[in-house]
C-alpha cells in the first residue's frame, strides 16, 4: 500500500514537472512595443497562470504579418505555436495579395475572438480641417490635400481610405509607408496631409496636439475618444472595424484548442486585462472558436468588394 502511494505521489510529481517544462510559444507579425504586441503580451502572461506553463511571445515581424502567418502555418499542430493576427492578414490578404502562401479558411484552427479595435482618419495639423466635411471641401480644393498614408499597401487601413473617397465622392491618393511608426512621423511633420490608421495608434500625436483625429470607423464612439464622431454621425454612411484573434495551425486536437481557447477567455475577461485594453483604444471581445470563424468569413465577404471596386491589383 505504501508502494503504491509513492508511486502516486511520483506519478503527480512527475506530471507537474512535465506541466511546468511544456512552453507555448504566440508568434506575431509586428514589432515589440506595437499596440498588437502589448495585447499580446497582457494575454500571454494572464494564460501563463491559467494554464501552469510557460506562454512566451515571439516578435516576427515582416511582409504586414505574412511572414508570421506563414510560419505557424508550418508549426507542428499541438498546440505549442500559436499564431496572434488581426483582420487584414486573414481577411483582407486573401482580396489584396496573389502570392499569399497560405489559406486562412484551410491552414489555421481559429481559438479566440480576443478584441475589435476601430480604424480612423487623422489630418495634419499644417491643414486647417477640423471635420470631415472641412476636409473633404480642402481635397476638392486642391488634389495635395487628398495625399493619404497608410502603413501598408492593401492593408485594412488602406482599404479605408478607399471607402471613405467612395462615400464622400472625392478622389483620393494612397501613399504606403513602411509601417505606422513611419506613417505618424510624416503626419506629424507635416510630410503628408492625412493617414488612416487604427485610432489606438494615433492617439498619442492626438493628445500631443500633433494631429487632428477627425472619424472613428465604428458604429459607435471609441470609449478612447468619445469627442470624436464616427463617419456616419458626419453623414458618410461606411463603417469598418478590425480584430485581434488567435489561432493554432490547422489540425490541432480539439481538446488543445479548447484548453487554450479557454485560458485566452479567462484573460481578456479579467477585469485588470480588459482595462489595459481600453487604456490602448481595444474594446475587448473574447469570443470562442466558432464565433470567430464567422467573424473573419464575413469580413473576408465585407471587404472584397470594396478592393475590388478599388482597382486595387493582388501584390500591387
Amino acid at each position: 500500500m505504501l508502494r503504491t502511494a509513492l508511486l502516486a505521489v511520483l506519478l503527480a510529481l512527475s506530471g507537474a514537472a512535465a506541466a511546468q517544462e511544456r512552453t507555448v510559444k504566440i508568434i506575431l507579425g509586428f514589432p515589440a512595443g506595437a499596440t498588437s504586441d502589448i495585447l499580446t503580451r497582457l494575454v500571454a502572461d494572464h494564460m501563463r497562470g491559467t494554464l501552469g506553463h510557460a506562454v512566451i511571445v515571439e516578435n516576427k515581424a515582416g511582409a504586414g504579418g505574412r511572414i508570421a502567418n506563414e510560419t505557424v502555418k508550418a508549426a507542428a499542430p499541438d498546440g505549442a505555436t500559436l499564431l496572434m493576427t488581426p483582420v487584414a492578414t486573414m481577411s483582407i490578404f486573401p482580396h489584396s495579395f496573389g502570392n499569399l502562401r497560405y489559406d486562412p479558411f484551410r491552414d489555421f484552427a481559429p481559438l479566440t475572438h480576443l478584441s475589435d479595435f476601430q480604424l480612423s482618419l487623422g489630418v495634419s495639423t499644417k491643414i486647417p480641417a477640423k471635420t470631415l466635411a472641412e476636409y473633404v471641401a480642402l481635397v476638392k480644393q486642391d488634389a495635395k490635400n487628398g495625399f493619404y498614408a497608410s502603413a501598408a499597401a492593401g492593408s485594412i487601413p488602406h482599404f479605408l481610405g478607399v471607402m471613405f473617397a467612395r462615400t464622400a465622392g472625392i478622389e483620393l491618393t494612397h501613399v504606403p509607408y513602411r509601417g505606422t511608426a513611419n506613417v505618424l512621423q510624416a503626419l506629424a511633420a507635416g510630410e503628408i496631409a492625412a493617414a488612416t490608421t487604427l485610432a489606438a495608434d494615433i492617439g498619442t500625436l492626438v493628445r500631443g496636439g500633433r494631429a487632428r483625429l477627425l472619424a472613428v470607423s465604428g458604429a459607435a464612439r471609441d470609449p478612447a475618444f468619445p469627442d470624436v464622431p464616427t463617419f456616419r454621425e458626419q453623414g458618410y454612411d461606411m463603417e469598418g472595424t478590425g480584430w485581434y484573434g488567435l489561432f493554432a495551425p490547422a489540425g490541432t486536437p480539439k481538446a488543445e484548442i479548447d484548453r487554450l481557447s479557454s485560458a485566452a477567455i479567462a484573460a481578456i475577461k479579467d477585469p485588470a486585462v480588459g482595462k489595459r485594453m481600453i487604456d490602448i483604444g481595444l474594446q475587448p471581445t473574447g469570443h470562442g472558436p466558432a464565433e470567430l470563424a464567422r467573424i473573419m468569413k464575413a469580413d473576408h465577404d465585407k471587404w472584397g468588394p470594396v478592393i475590388r471596386a478599388s482597382g486595387f491589383k493582388p501584390g500591387q
